[in-house]
């Protein structure tokens, strides 16, 4: 995402999309279910686009 972009105050339903992104890979067991919780919650504390971006970057794009 370009960096203006990433600046953006984050939507509810980006909020929504990083959390079900999270609950796929948590699914897939690329996460534990401790990491889960602790995205979801950042997650929907979440102010920006880029403190969602850093929830799912280590994550298959394919999931998000």
């Amino acid at each position: 995402m370009p960096t203006m972009d990433r600046d953006l105050r984050a939507s509810n339903a980006e909020r929504e999309k990083t959390v079900e992104a999270l609950q796929q890979a948590l699914g897939e067991g690329r996460i534990t279910m401790a990491e889960f919780e602790e995205r979801i919650a950042t997650a929907y504390a979440a102010k920006t686009r880029a403190e969602l971006d850093v929830l799912t970057a280590d994550l298959p794009r394919s999931l998000w």
